[in-house]
């Protein structure tokens, strides 16, 4: 009986606990869920606060943007030139970060705790055990000792500081694209040897003299204890490389709108549409500068001469990928959908930069030379209205682009987190930069001026000195990286460069055409026959101004790629050999055929070096043979005109009826009896 009642208290006891292990293990289960709940609540409390905080963030670059556009109406109403849209973006956006600087501050938050834990490297994905729940961290760049508990306003400032990367893959490529699909072709090819030599010899030359002057300066700091880290001569070179990339958006605005000599905004418009791609690849190969050795930083000609083959392999094969786009409008019907074919010419011209980028090359001068070949082929292709629609997309994707990145330019001054600036190398790269551009412009010039037969004269090489602006391609060149000493210096540097060209050199652009007396009011399309120079000689343009090897190349890319890219120019069926008659049927479209008396070519009237030439006024009609001789007709009235006096007139007005290939232009009457019935 007794262990009967022992076993049965024992069971009891047993029971109770049981019960007590079972009520335990509930609590601990409902309180891990109430936890868990909680954790998922805080969680979804921090997302939405920061999708506030980042639509907050958008909504002040969107003010931004709104104030610079209100402004601009306002200063063109009143006809006020002396600061750009550009610099007003500048203005606003230090004004903006000036109040995020200064004027706000985000409470503490008591969850935040602060650990700290002895590591070797900086990882860019740190892993934390809490409570045997991981979390992942993301790193987020390094912070003073000073700001450990200003947590809160770094955050916010960081908000408001994008991926370098954006500025490359998305606000670039529509910048440089316009550039080149707005080009005005027939000034550019008239120009085209001076460009060239601006742009490559005067950018490489410019490149060295301030990457020297700034090593000079460098070791003068050294000397004197103000060098705060690290800082090689190819650090200088990089320096040069950014700093001699040329962005005259603010002086080419005022030239368009005051209509100043079509040759000095071509020499302008087309060096800094090249140098920008210069800049890029030879920045790129001064980075890929890699000796044997320990040193990584000493003279070797081996690794000078594989970053010279660098800078060639990269141009080149970039220049290639620009080739890419063209096809798919010519051989398909999508000029019955102009809204597909807009979007499909949108997606095809961006892929060129992302693929290019992804290939190991440079985007920036594969969507240069995209944005220059799809104006010249792939616009022939498209409906009128998709033509339209691809200019008006594009003119307002670059406004935005560039007026976004010039307000950022202004609100980097005070929110970004890593500054390092020192007076003498400020100094020293103002100083260096005057000297570079005028080692680029004016002894390149005097050997220019040997060949030319119209010379590039003192007042433009002046204005071509005071317009090197540095703008959008510097800003994005510089903070692609800032992880160094030496880098965080050159970024701060450089939004100094940019701010004092844009404001003073941008903002003086009309006293100094005055002070130079360049003329303005100029008509271009009377510039592609008559032009005055500034020694008030009338000059016009003939088949000799132009550059020799674009008049072959015209002819070649007249009679065959046009047809073979294009619905434009002569059926390949009239151009090739009468053995390729089936491949020319082929390679033509029928729209070729209906054009035939059609000329779709905005450089024909550029280019008088066709083997007959007809040019007909009313009864009147002056031919030209291969070698320059000319004859004309009798009128019916058997009133003879001298062929010099035609020609010479037919040279100095654009609107003539002109034959070339089948090619007709409508004389205007009213000229008509302009020249020959006074």
């Amino acid at each position: 009986m007794g262990s009967t009642c022992e076993i049965n208290a024992a069971m009891s006891i047993w029971r109770r606990l049981s019960l007590f292990v079972l009520a335990s293990s509930l609590c601990s289960c409902l309180c891990r869920a109430e936890d868990s709940a909680m954790e998922n609540i805080v969680t979804e409390k921090k997302a939405e606060e920061s999708h506030r905080q980042d639509s907050a963030d958008l909504l002040v670059f969107i003010l931004l943007l709104t104030l610079t556009i209100l402004t601009i109406w306002l200063f063109k109403h009143r006809r006020f030139r002396f600061l750009h849209e550009t610099g007003l973006a500048m203005i606003y956006g230090l004004l903006v970060g000036v109040v995020l600087r200064y004027a706000i501050h985000v409470p503490s938050d008591m969850n935040n705790v602060t650990l700290s834990c002895n590591v070797n490297a900086s990882p860019a994905t740190l892993l934390v055990n809490v409570s045997g729940k991981f979390y992942e961290y993301t790193l987020k760049g390094e912070i003073s000792g000073s700001e450990v508990n200003d947590i809160q306003d770094n955050e916010m400032l960081r908000k408001v500081t994008f991926d370098p990367e954006v500025f490359f893959n998305i606000l670039l490529p529509p910048i440089i694209f316009h550039a080149g699909y707005s080009l005005k072709r027939r000034h550019f090819f008239r120009n085209l040897g001076s460009i060239l030599a601006y742009a490559f010899v005067g950018t490489v030359v410019s490149c060295f003299i301030i990457g020297l002057l700034m090593y000079g300066c460098v070791m003068l700091m050294k000397q004197i204890g103000h060098l705060g880290g690290d800082f090689f001569f190819t650090d200088c070179l990089f320096f040069g490389a950014i700093v001699s990339a040329t962005d005259p958006v603010t002086v080419l605005a005022i030239f368009n709108e005051l209509q100043v000599d079509a040759d000095l905004y071509a020499l302008l418009f087309g060096e800094s549409v090249l140098n920008d791609a210069v800049a890029v690849v030879l920045s790129s190969s001064i980075v890929g500068y890699q000796p044997e050795g320990d040193n990584s930083h000493t003279f070797e000609a081996m690794a000078m001469l594989k970053s010279f083959g660098i800078f060639l392999g990269v141009f080149s094969g970039s220049f290639l990928f620009s080739l890419t786009p063209f096809h798919v409008t010519k051989f398909t019907k999508l000029r019955d959908f102009p809204l597909l074919e807009t979007a499909l010419f949108f997606l095809m011209s961006w892929s060129t930069f992302l693929l290019a980028e992804a290939c190991g090359f440079t985007g920036v001068v594969a969507v240069l030379f995209c944005g220059m070949t799809q104006a010249h082929y792939t616009f022939n292709n498209l409906s009128p209205e998709s033509q339209d629609r691809t200019k008006q997309l594009f003119e307002l994707l670059n406004f935005l682009a560039e007026n976004f990145i010039f307000s950022y330019m202004g609100l980097t001054l005070f929110t970004f987190k890593n500054h390092v600036f020192n007076p003498i190398f400020i100094v020293g790269a103002f100083l260096a930069v005057f000297l570079g551009r005028a080692a680029n412009i004016y002894p390149l010039s005097f050997l220019l001026n040997l060949g030319r037969k119209y010379k590039i004269s003192s007042n433009f090489q002046h204005m071509m000195m005071f317009a090197g602006l540095r703008g959008a391609m510097t800003f994005a060149l510089s903070i692609r990286d800032t992880a160094t000493y030496a880098r965080q210096m050159m970024f701060s540097t450089t939004l100094l460069v940019v701010f004092f060209t844009v404001w003073i050199c941008g903002g003086g652009t009309t006293q100094m055409l005055s002070c130079q007396k360049i003329r303005v009011g100029v008509d271009t399309d009377q510039e592609n026959f008559v032009s005055i120079g500034p020694d008030g000689v009338e000059r016009r343009s003939t088949k000799q101004e132009s550059v020799w090897f674009f008049r072959i190349w015209y002819n070649f890319d007249h009679n065959y790629l046009k047809p073979i890219l294009t619905h434009s120019g002569p059926p390949l069926t009239a151009t090739l050999p009468a053995c390729c008659g089936p491949l020319a049927r082929c390679l033509t479209s029928p729209q070729a055929y209906e054009n035939e008396e059609q000329l779709k070519d905005s450089d024909s009237d550029l280019i008088l070096n066709d083997g007959d030439i007809t040019l007909a006024y009313g009864d009147i009609t002056v031919s030209t043979d291969a070698t320059g001789a000319h004859t004309s007709g009798t009128p019916v009235g058997g009133v003879a005109v001298n062929s010099d006096e035609a020609l010479d007139r037919e040279l100095a007005f654009g609107d003539h009826e002109l034959v070339i290939r089948g090619t007709r232009l409508v004389f205007n009457a009213l000229l008509f009896e302009l020249l020959f019935r006074r």
